[in-house]
């Protein structure tokens, strides 16, 4: 009986809801773009829709690949990661330090609240050619606009957390006379976490949008090179190369974001 039991799968309703609810959105999460890629193939092959401007998906899998093989595509992505990396950190660190001071101590909030509300609407990407006069066309540049695009996102997060933390907590360590680097690194810093990996992922996306805009001007390489480029000589399949291993970058850094926050917010309900 046993063995028999063994060999027949369980029916679904067997399963508690919550694991048959996740099987049907990891479906319909797989199920949705591949659909969406074969309406576009079709609508190509009946010729309902122009493939000079939208080549089928086929013919850019197909343009992808020879990039890759080529060795093509490692040049382009691995710049721009390296770029994205560099200024993702020199944005994000400098963020939570100065958005935990900020949480903390009023004097500092009151010193530099006044210069982020008066600089946060400015489009960053429009600061562009003055970093470019400051630290030339070369890579400093580029560090220097995604930093500046990533800093105002965590700081502000970071800040917000700190702030919003349950007042009890601070006073606890005031009355055990916690050292003012206990009250930054085993209070405010894992209270505002939640806070804090919000303001990364908002900051790594904006990273990647701006990448992009910068690799337009003064870039020889890269993934906003490949498409600038692409569009300017009329390969539209590299083109739409470029816009997908952006939108792959994109999911890829989610998954990796959402996977330290399990890590640094363990306790956070999802």
């Amino acid at each position: 009986m046993k063995h028999e039991l063994a060999g027949r799968a369980l029916p679904m309703a067997a399963f508690p809801r919550s694991v048959r609810l996740f099987n049907w959105e990891r479906t319909l999460a797989i199920l949705s773009p591949v659909l969406l890629l074969l309406a576009w193939e079709l609508a190509v092959a009946v010729d309902q829709i122009d493939a000079r401007f939208f080549p089928p998906p086929s013919r850019i899998f197909q343009t992808l690949a020879a990039m890759v093989a080529s060795g093509e595509m490692a040049s382009h992505l691995g710049i721009s990661l390296q770029r994205v990396a560099i200024g993702f950190l020199l944005g994000a660190v400098p963020g939570v330090i100065i958005g935990l001071a900020m949480g903390l101590l009023p004097l500092v909030r009151a010193a530099i609240s006044p210069l982020v509300d008066a600089t946060y609407p400015i489009p960053k990407i429009a600061l562009l050619p003055m970093f470019i006069m400051i630290f030339g066309i070369g890579e400093e540049s580029k560090y220097a606009i995604i930093a500046t695009s990533v800093i105002y996102l965590v700081l502000i997060n970071t800040e917000s957390g700190v702030r919003n933390l349950e007042k009890i907590y601070l006073d606890v360590g005031k009355n055990f006379h916690a050292s003012r680097k206990m009250m930054f690194l085993d209070i405010a810093l894992p209270g505002a976490m939640p806070m804090i990996v919000t303001g990364l992922k908002l900051g790594m996306g904006i990273a990647l949008l701006v990448i992009v805009a910068a690799e337009f001007v003064g870039a020889k390489s890269g993934i906003g090179y490949l498409i600038w480029t692409s569009w300017q000589t009329f390969e539209v399949e590299k083109m739409y190369v470029g816009l997908l291993i952006m939108a792959l970058l994109g999911f890829v850094s989610t998954i990796l974001l959402n996977a330290f926050e399990r890590f640094a917010v363990p306790w956070k309900a999802r």
